[in-house]
């Protein structure tokens, strides 16, 4: 299992996530800020939890790329 989280309130609008996993993230057209799709919110914390491995290497990017340092990925 994949587990991505987004700080998404310290979010710069830089759109590198959104370049890197197309699949995961998209921008905000209201606050120019980054999505997490399908994630679950609690505080402020972004939270998708998935079954599909295949998305890991992507999101690692991603998380990698973040000049913020708010895309936490894990394999559990």
């Amino acid at each position: 299992m994949v587990v991505i989280t987004l700080q998404r309130n310290k979010c710069i609008g830089c759109n590198y996530c959104v370049e890197l996993a197309p699949n995961q993230f998209q921008m905000s057209k209201k606050d120019g800020k980054s999505v997490l799709l399908h994630a679950t919110d609690k505080k402020g914390f972004f939270t998708l939890k998935s079954n599909e491995e295949h998305i890991l290497e992507d999101c690692n990017h991603a998380s990698k790329a973040c000049p913020v340092k708010i895309i936490s990925v894990k394999s559990v």
